[in-house]
Order: structure tokens, then C-alpha cells, then sequence
């Protein structure tokens, strides 16, 4: 089987050099086979609005339009694509690149273009009230399917490569397109929030409290917290979320963890905001939110994601959950994991029939042996 060029094996992100891999290689026998509340946000600023009354409101709301940056994916996928959900369930790919555009080297160098540092499929069961989370290790070895380019060229596609080198060379549609293959189910949307764009959502909102069972030190992404309770706001909560050599074995599978933490942080103090007291800061929530988070065409406009976010309001984090695609260690890369077929396939079964994730489906899975050394609230 050839080998890919190098920049399809993109280097791990600088928040760090790779320590000895993901852990113990296993041996095979046989060689390989060929950020979801900031829209509520919107809703928020919206209600401000309407408050403030006026001709404002229309130079405001076209404003926030102006602001987000939408993807044509169903244009660049066509038609060779899974069904869509037909219950009223939907499913959306939540992205966050490593792109250090505007960052002028805060958070690394030698670092090109972007990758999805982080990507989550979010399916919202039909009555819209509940929530699965299944997060793909970016590290992944899979199929990676044929993909248009942006400037109208063709990335060819790969038996064997790591996820989140389709970001790299197909932007979000390509993303979306590896992910729809590897698990059968169409994503209704995509959502997607840089390195600079996540730390402005944060110290915007005033910061989001967690709570850390140990200490957790990684001078590579430059988190130092103690054990105990603490409010992050934007730069610590961008540290806590690249974090890795800080916890679990020192890959990626830990990391995952800390950001599924993080998210039910955030679910928990967005829902502690009251639209109504602030009509200002609800606005500023907004702008920011829309001049940060990118999104497919569909959604790339504020009543969309006013619609979208007013669909989402029910879903708190005691009913949301997360887990990680099962995957196994690959024993051929100690720095790569490899999807365990059967298991991760039960997963994606049930979200396609808007089903909860039987638990027996990652009791095998190297991503979900440990508890998260976080925990939302304060």
C-alpha cells in the first residue's frame, strides 16, 4: 500500500512534539485494510434588537448577515450522499480548525493552513429535547474520499489517511464528505470556530466555569491549573481545549475528553445568561458570535441560526450525550488510532435511527477507559 506525502500526514499541531504515541502498540495480524451554544447567542442578540426598536434594527440585522462566512457544501458534494434524516432528527459536523490566521504566532509557528483540530457530529434526537455528541480523534487512519477544491481542482482521495488531513486538502465540504462516508449519515449542517474565534466567544460570554479533579500542567499549550474550581476565560479556556500532554496518556484521546468537559461548561453557563437584563451585551454576544463561527450556506444567515438555536434551547448537559468513535491503537504508527469497524458502526446505527449509543458500543474503545479529568460548574 503506498504511503501518503508528507502533507497529507500533516505534523501534530505546535501545541507540542508528540510524546511516545498514543500509548502500547498492539499487534495486528494483518496489515491495514484499504462550538454549538454561541448560536444561542444570536437568538440573544435578536431579543436585543427587537428592544431597541428603530431603523437600527434592520442596519443591525443585516450587520450580523454580513458577518458569517457560509460554504456551499451542498454544491461541492452533489448528490452522492447519504439519505437525510426523515424523523425530525438531524445531524451537524462541529469543527474547530487549528488555523493560526490572525493569531501573529501566539500559538505556534511553522503551521500552514488549517486542519480540523476538532470535530464532533452533534445529532439532536427528534423531539429536539436531547443529544448525542460522538467525537472523531483527529489522528483517525481513515477512508478519505475523493474531494473538490475550493479554486475548482480535485484532491485525489486515500485508502489510508488521517482525518483531519481533509480539512487540509478540501476545506469543510471535504470534512463533511469523509465524514458522511465513514459513518452513513448525512449532516444536515456544519458548524466551525477557530484558534482567535473561540477565545473571543469566550471572554465574551465572561468566561465559563470547570472544575479540575488534579492539577493539570502542559507548558506546550501553556495551561497550569491547580485542582479545584476555576472561571476560564478565553486564553486559559483555549489552553484547556488544545491541552494534551497534561492528561491521559498524552494524545489526543485525552484532549478529547477535556473538550467534551468543556462543552457541558459552556451549555451550562450560556444557559445562566439572560437575554432580556443586557439587550447591549446580548448584541455584542452576537456579533461576536456571528463574526467568528463559520457555517454551510444553509445556515449562513442570522434567522437561520436564530431558527437553529431556538430548535436547540431544550437541550441541557444532563441530556446530552458524549462519547468518543470507538478506535483501537495502530500498532504500525504508535502516533495514529484506527476505528474499530464493528463497534463504531453500532454507533453511527444508532444515530440513524435517533436511538441512544448502546454503552457496550465503546466498552472496547481506547478513547472512553478513563473519567475526564475536568468537570463543568464551579
Amino acid at each position: 500500500m503506498p504511503h501518503e506525502s508528507h502533507d497529507e500526514h500533516p505534523a501534530h499541531p505546535v501545541d507540542g512534539p508528540s510524546v511516545p504515541g498514543y500509548g502500547p502498540a498492539r499487534v495486528r495480524g494483518s496489515r491495514r485494510k484499504p462550538r454549538k451554544k454561541a448560536l444561542r447567542y444570536v437568538a440573544w442578540g435578536a431579543l436585543g434588537l427587537t428592544l431597541v426598536g428603530g431603523g437600527g434594527v434592520a442596519y443591525a440585522w443585516q450587520h450580523l448577515n454580513g458577518n458569517i462566512q457560509g460554504t456551499d457544501v451542498n454544491a461541492a458534494l452533489g448528490h452522492d450522499r447519504p439519505a437525510g434524516q426523515r424523523d425530525g432528527s438531524m445531524n451537524i459536523l462541529l469543527l474547530g480548525s487549528d488555523s493560526r490566521a490572525g493569531t501573529h504566532g501566539r500559538y505556534g509557528s511553522g503551521v500552514s493552513g488549517a486542519r480540523a483540530d476538532t470535530a464532533m457530529v452533534l445529532h439532536v434526537d427528534k423531539s429536539h429535547q436531547k443529544a448525542s455528541v460522538v467525537s472523531i480523534p483527529r489522528d483517525t487512519m481513515v477512508e478519505r474520499p475523493q474531494c473538490t477544491q475550493s479554486h475548482g481542482g480535485g484532491a485525489a482521495g486515500a485508502q489510508q489517511a488521517m482525518f483531519n488531513s481533509s480539512y487540509q486538502v478540501g476545506g469543510p465540504a471535504c470534512t463533511v464528505k469523509t465524514v458522511e462516508k465513514m459513518s452513513g449519515l448525512r449532516m444536515n449542517h456544519y458548524l466551525e470556530v477557530d484558534f482567535k474565534g473561540f477565545q473571543k466567544l469566550i471572554d465574551e460570554l465572561g468566561g465559563v466555569d470547570i472544575t479540575t479533579r488534579k492539577a493539570i500542567k502542559d507548558p506546550n499549550s501553556g495551561l497550569s491549573l491547580t485542582a479545584g474550581k476555576h472561571t476560564l476565560k478565553g486564553e486559559e479556556a483555549l489552553a484547556l481545549v488544545r491541552t494534551r500532554h497534561g492528561v491521559g496518556d498524552g494524545s489526543d484521546l485525552g484532549r478529547i475528553q477535556l473538550q467534551q468537559a468543556f462543552i457541558k461548561a459552556l451549555i451550562h453557563r450560556a444557559n445562566t445568561v439572560d437575554p432580556l437584563s443586557d439587550p447591549a451585551k446580548s448584541y455584542g454576544l452576537a456579533d461576536t458570535a456571528t463574526k467568528t463561527i463559520s457555517a454551510d450556506s444553509d445556515l449562513a444567515s442570522a434567522d437561520k441560526l436564530i431558527g437553529l438555536a431556538k430548535e436547540l434551547k431544550g437541550i441541557s448537559p444532563d441530556r446530552t450525550d458524549m462519547v468518543t468513535m470507538p478506535v483501537t491503537y495502530d500498532a504500525q504508527d504508535a502516533g495514529r488510532v484506527l476505528p474499530l469497524d464493528k463497534a463504531s458502526h453500532r454507533v453511527w446505527t444508532a444515530l440513524r435511527h435517533d436511538e441512544p449509543i448502546p454503552k457496550s458500543a465503546t466498552k472496547e474503545s481506547v478513547g472512553d477507559r478513563t473519567d475526564s479529568p475536568v468537570s463543568a460548574g464551579s
